[in-house]
């Protein structure tokens, strides 16, 4: 009987599955007493842990009672939905987390579905039952009811239930009575997760993720489905399309806590890393030499969005970055294609553009924020949306989008979202917040975020995941206002912003660099206007009463790039540097921009 279990954790967003993996790690002594190690050990790069989000699936592995737990920490974002699917492959049984207050939430339902659907034995634990105004009980109901409305097997519908706080260390069966540690969960992972199978045959094994190592190359990891990997074993690669590759295996690797052991074999039913293995992708089979046989090939749901990345041709342009050629972009996008499932870099007609398509904003901005950080200067065009002829009809992808908001602001909330061609589904109260659930077209949801913030404060939780395509629902309104244009290069100047406030909202300060074509703020009206602040104040040698008032200006708005990429209209780009996010227009003289308006309506 093999010692080994393997379990994915799934979540919603913020729900707590990486701090749960944390505290489990620190729990079973995986580290020294007088080790430092930081708060959330797994978000390892910069961005993620900025932003406390997960973006790449993570695996590590305990020793508990002397059965191995493999742990597979997974993404909660509905835009990394392809990185969950894929691992959920390695998997013999899920750790479902869900918030005390929040219930289940639009994603949690999205990976439960597919956690589901492939057999997996869940586990739920109600987390953050220390925080006000959790109801427990309530939330358990409503995760069971998810089940049953998912088609969950009668297996599946008795799941044991776990209640608890990651943050404070502790998981216990009745949530009024905290216990010190983590055993009751490690003991129910070993009662209700079933133990690996061991597969007996020849081998075959599906590479489910990657790695990269600058001293190997790309690594394969997968599990090992029937039969034995071993060191120099020469191997079969059975491609998706079903092309077979000879191929050797130079080393294998396990996963023991944080790192990788390098081993001499590995058996079915364990989590490896396989190095000198060329050519592969995700979802290609590693098999016997002989007689290779391929596993069933993942499938990944479709791009549901696109944008144009070009090469960076502004005045600044190779100021700041490093890689600012149409080759670098290129290179750079086909590398993160290897890694990336769900995107999809196409050529265009002209050599220094290519489109590249994504799951949604969040997914794009990821990789736009972290070639930014490695030095790229490039520009990027307003997201679209993918439609499909489907029986000769135009059909757009539509998601299921939930608001979460206090009570007071919802009218304002429904009328936004029905501006945009959404259908409001359902409205229930959750204490002192409205629960509202919509059917909208993806193309509503761009820019969408910023006014339903706008109008309620701040105080709206939105989550979306998409649902089917639809006929085209019509035409939806784009940005309200127009923009203030720049009409000079130069430096910005506190005296034209001054007297330009009335005009509109800036979003550059004083003292700034700027090029002709270059959008510096928002105009109170829905057209365009050229403006100067660039000019400074005529000086004369006579001193006037009543001339040197103080200049008063109101704090320059400042875009995230998600912000950014929702805000800008179809004759507009960011250009995106190492240092700097800016807006502008793609013709950047007045002249220009008249002779080619028509291309924009």
């Amino acid at each position: 009987m093999q010692k080994i279990r393997n379990i994915a954790i799934i979540a919603h967003v913020d729900h707590g599955k990486t701090t749960l993996v944390d505290k489990i790690l620190h729990f079973t002594k995986l580290f020294r007493d007088n080790e430092q190690m930081g708060e959330l050990i797994l978000d390892n790069n910069d961005l993620e842990r900025e932003r406390g989000i997960t973006i790449v699936s993570k695996n590590v592995s305990i020793q508990y009672k002397d059965v191995k737990i493999n742990i597979i920490d997974t993404p909660g974002h509905a835009d990394f939905g392809g990185e969950v699917e894929r691992v959920l492959k390695m998997a013999d049984g899920v750790i479902l987390l869900v918030d005390a207050f929040e219930g289940p939430m639009p994603q949690t339902r999205f990976v439960t579905q597919k956690a589901l659907g492939l057999g997996l034995k869940p586990i739920v634990v109600v987390n953050k039952v220390d925080k006000e105004n959790c109801r427990p009980e309530e939330v358990y109901e409503q995760v069971f009811e998810l089940f049953f409305n998912l088609d969950a097997t009668e297996e599946q519908l008795d799941f044991p239930v776990l209640y608890g706080s990651s943050k404070m260390g502790w998981m216990s069966k009745d949530w009024k009575q905290p216990t010190e540690d983590f055993t009751d969960l490690l003991e129910a992972i070993l009662e209700h997760i079933p133990p690996a199978p061991y597969n007996e045959g020849t081998l075959q094994m599906q590479i489910t993720s990657l790695d990269y190592s600058s001293f190997v190359g790309r690594i394969a990891i997968g599990r090992v489905a029937r039969g034995v990997i071993k060191e120099n074993q020469p191997v079969s690669l059975v491609k998706r399309d079903g092309k077979i590759v000879k191929s050797r295996v130079k080393e294998l690797y396990t996963f023991e806590g944080l790192g990788k052991v390098k081993v001499s074999e590995v058996s079915a039913g364990d989590i490896c890393a396989v190095v000198g293995i060329e050519g592969f992708d995700i979802g290609d089979t590693i098999a016997d030499f002989e007689n290779p046989e391929q596993l069933e090939v993942i499938h990944i749901d479709e791009p549901t969005m696109n944008m144009l990345f070009t090469i960076n041709n502004s005045p600044f342009f190779g100021k700041e970055g490093k890689y600012v050629t149409s080759r670098h972009l290129h290179d750079r996008l086909q590398k993160e294609m290897e890694k990336n499932l769900a995107l999809k870099v196409i050529s265009t007609d002209s050599a220094d553009a290519f489109l590249v398509y994504g799951r949604g904003i969040l997914h794009l901005s990821v990789l736009i924020e972290t070639m930014r950080r490695e030095g790229y200067e490039l520009q990027v065009g307003q997201p679209q949306v993918i439609v499909k002829e489907i029986d000769g009809v135009k059909c757009e992808p539509i998601e299921t989008l939930v608001v979460d908001v206090p009570a007071e602001v919802s009218g304002k909330v429904i009328e936004l979202v029905t501006q945009r061609k959404g259908e409001l589904l359902v409205m229930d109260t959750k204490g002192d917040m409205q629960h509202l659930e919509f059917e909208i077209p993806s193309r509503g949801i761009i820019g969408l975020r910023n006014n339903v913030l706008t109008a309620t404060a701040g105080e709206a939780v939105m989550a979306h995941r998409i649902k089917d395509y639809q006929p085209w629902k019509g035409t939806i309104p784009g940005r309200l206002a127009g923009v203030l244009v720049s009409m000079e290069k130069g430096q910005t100047t506190a005296y034209s912003i001054d007297k330009l406030q009335d005009r509109g909202r800036f979003f550059i300060d004083p003292g700034v660099d700027i090029y002709e074509g270059q959008i510096v703020g928002e105009h109170t009206r829905d057209n365009d206007l050229v403006v100067n602040i660039v000019k400074g104040k005529q000086l004369t040698n006579m001193r006037a009463s009543g001339s040197d008032d103080n200049v008063r200006i109101a704090p320059a708005i400042k875009f995230s790039l998600e912000e950014a990429m929702e805000y800008i209209q179809s004759d507009e780009y960011i250009e995106v540097t190492p240092q700097n996010i800016r807006l502008r227009k793609i013709y950047l003289t007045e002249n220009e921009r008249k002779v080619n308006a028509k291309k924009f309506q």
